[in-house]
């Protein structure tokens, strides 16, 4: 973890910015062991899984949210003090007795294990994280025996790049690398990498950087270690320019990784670029899109330090989710109660988003006191079910404080969830014409576990502040019937800046753009034989979320904050009300005289006869 959030924390924190580095390996006698006997031990690595790594999101348990609180008696001992074997081990048992069976198998340990009580870290002589011997007495591959043990999994965690620390004036050699050192292996100017700048960039254009990768992760799959999370990779982690591209360094991983033998899952972090995401899909199993979920406070998360943030930032990411990597929203901190900052409603809205996201599932919370409540959250098979299944992420169909998210399910089934984001109480509608059908459908309350009959057209429920209600529904009615109107049509009005553009994702590879500063579009010919509120499928492309002023026929516009689609080039649909009288009208997308807008595809409105 480690963000610069962490880092504005207090006096600890920004003492861990100031090296975040070294510790490797471990308290056993094999942990010093000659490149001889370490050979000996890669016949016990287990062999590679069929089928691939992370085929779902993975889920269980991550050390950072205890270690990085404020809460009372976490870290008795000053800052990230709750990082030890003895508290991992409890944490795996606790794991295994409440919620291995629920598919719960992960035990991460995060940033830390190398580290003195004063952050100060070790190495071995070879330049790789040793355990630090308060910390971990045993060394870390008695640590994953113990949990091995239990039939989970063990993670452990490193920043990006050769750590300051170990580089020790360049004169230390490489594991089983003859004649390579650390200066062999960095840049000769040694510019700093990573998002605390706390590592040497490793120039992989040298023979022996990827040797001394390689010896990392040897050391890991001899420990027995399945799962290593990478940290502060860039572009991301609030960085960028050269000295940040970390994509060889992951690369550099994977091959490593793949080297050992033994199925290791490589995560990555954090607030990852998206436009490198072709990087990110090929050598990573996932990837945090997104900046660290903890408050650095007195509970592990609250709602407005960065919560909420997960429903504005999400949707950019949704398309590139699916098996082999996965969207990684961060630690899943709703079984605590108090502890975790939350209310009630905040702490299942939490779980809905991270589920119907298909996020990796790995709660940070204390394991050994989980309350009724949080492990009903944790436990619901019918919810596990949504973020565990092949089908795609939900991504959001209407925009606003009150939201409604959906995706199509291979059988044919909705999965579709209900938010409200406003401070108040409010109702939510999902109207069916917004997922393409129309007449009734079955209504399934994946929280409540039950059935809410037959409904036409659409549900509304009534939500508490940040509320929200999960379920799956099953069309009986026909495919809706829509009519289409191209943003492109030449009998459209293009003012200010607007312009047709090319669009590969979009219907007729066109749309108009330029929507900023006054440029509008206005649809000249929607007609409807009935006057009445039409729910429009707006078609868009976007690369960040903006905000669209839609009016028809001259009435005052509304403003409707639209989510990123992933891109320019990336074309999604949000659902917009917009009330019409019977024949022809005007309906106009406009910018505003300040402002900028998605670009616009179509629109889509349902035919009423």
């Amino acid at each position: 973890m480690l963000s610069p959030t962490a880092l504005t924390a207090g006096a600890v924190a920004l003492a861990v910015a100031a090296s975040l580095t070294e510790v490797s390996a471990q308290a056993t006698p094999s942990s010093h062991s000659t490149p001889t006997a370490r050979a000996t031990t890669t016949a016990r690595a287990t062999p590679v899984q069929k089928g691939g790594l992370a085929q779902k999101p993975y889920m269980g348990w991550s050390s950072w949210s205890m270690q990085s609180s404020k809460y009372p008696g976490l870290n008795p001992t000053g800052g990230y003090s709750y990082l030890t074997e003895a508290n991992v081990l409890k944490q795996a048992d606790a794991l295994a007795a409440k919620l291995k069976a629920y598919g719960y198998e992960y035990v991460n340990i995060d940033a830390g294990w190398w580290r003195t009580w004063d952050w100060k870290p070790g190495f071995d002589q070879y330049g790789r994280q040793k355990a630090d011997p308060e910390r971990f007495p045993r060394g870390m591959k008695p640590v994953a025996d113990h949990i091995h043990t239990k039939g989970l999994k063990a993670g452990i965690y490193l920043p990006v790049g050769l750590e300051k620390e170990a580089y020790g004036e360049g004169k230390v050699p490489v594991w089983n690398a003859a004649d390579c050192t650390t200066g062999d292996i960095v840049y000769s100017d040694l510019r700093t990498t990573n998002g605390w700048d706390s590592s040497y960039k490793i120039d992989f254009s040298r023979p022996c950087a990827q040797q001394y990768i390689d010896s990392q992760a040897r050391l890991f799959a001899d420990w027995g270690y399945d799962f290593l999370k990478v940290d502060g990779v860039g572009p991301g982690s609030f960085k960028s320019g050269d000295n940040y591209d970390n994509r060889p360094d992951i690369a550099a991983w994977k091959r490593a990784l793949a080297g050992t033998g033994r199925d290791i899952h490589l995560e990555i972090s954090w607030s990852l670029d998206i436009n490198y995401m072709a990087d990110w899909k090929k050598h990573s199993n996932g990837w945090r899109i997104d900046t660290d979920v903890e408050c650095y406070c007195n509970t592990l998360v609250t709602w407005d330090n960065s919560v909420e943030d997960r429903w504005r930032d999400t949707p950019a990411w949704t398309r590139h989710a699916g098996p082999g990597g996965f969207n990684d929203l961060d630690s899943l901190d709703v079984g605590n109660g108090a502890m975790d900052g939350l209310t009630k409603a905040e702490r299942q809205s939490y779980m809905t988003l991270w589920a119907i996201s298909k996020s990796p599932l790995y709660t940070g919370d204390d394991l050994t006191r989980l309350d009724d409540y949080g492990i009903s959250l944790l436990t619901n098979r019918e919810v596990l079910k949504v973020d565990q299944q092949a089908s795609p992420p939900a991504r959001p169909v209407t925009a606003g404080e009150q939201q409604v998210w959906g995706a199509k399910n291979p059988d044919g089934t909705y999965t579709v969830a209900l938010f409200n984001l406003a401070d108040s109480p409010a109702a939510v509608t999902a109207n069916w014409s917004s997922f393409g059908f129309s007449g009734q459908a079955s209504v399934r309350d994946l929280w409540n576990r039950e059935n809410l009959g037959r409904h036409r057209s659409s549900i509304t429920q009534a939500l508490p502040a940040h509320g929200s209600r999960l379920f799956t529904i099953t069309p009986h009615g026909p495919t809706q019937p829509m009519t289409a109107y191209e943003a492109e049509d030449s009998a459209n009005t293009l003012s200010g800046n607007a312009s047709v553009g090319g669009c590969d994702e979009c219907s007729g590879a066109k749309k108009v753009g330029g929507l900023y500063l006054g440029g509008a579009l206005r649809f000249n010919d929607v007609v409807v034989d009935k006057a009445g509120t039409y729910l429009f499928n707006v078609g868009y492309t976007s690369g960040d979320p903006r905000s669209i002023q839609v009016s028809a026929n001259g009435r005052p516009a509304a403003t409707w904050d639209f989510p990123s689609s992933g891109g320019w080039g990336a074309a999604a649909a949000i659902s917009v009300p917009v009330s019409l009288k019977a024949g022809s009208n005007t309906v106009t997308f406009d910018s505003g005289p300040s402002g900028y807008a998605p670009d616009i595809d179509k629109i889509d409105a349902p035919k009423r006869s």
